[in-house]
C-alpha cells in the first residue's frame, strides 16, 4: 500500500493510513509513518515547552 499521509489514531494509539478512523480521533496529516508515529511525543514537547513560557511571564 503506498500512502502520502499518515495519521496518529488516538482511540486505538497507532499510525493509520489516509482511510482510517475519523479524524475527530485522530493526529496529523503527516509526510510518513515515522513521523505520525511520533506525534504524542512532539505534542508532548510542543506542551511542555508552551507551559514552560507561563512561568517566565
Amino acid at each position: 500500500m503506498s500512502t502520502s499521509q499518515w495519521w496518529f489514531c488516538l482511540k486505538h494509539q497507532r499510525v493509520e493510513p489516509e482511510q482510517g478512523c475519523p479524524n475527530k480521533d485522530r493526529m496529523g496529516p503527516y509526510a510518513s509513518e515515522q513521523e505520525a508515529a511520533g506525534a504524542l511525543q512532539r505534542a508532548k514537547e510542543r506542551n511542555e515547552a508552551y507551559d514552560g513560557r507561563d512561568d517566565e511571564e
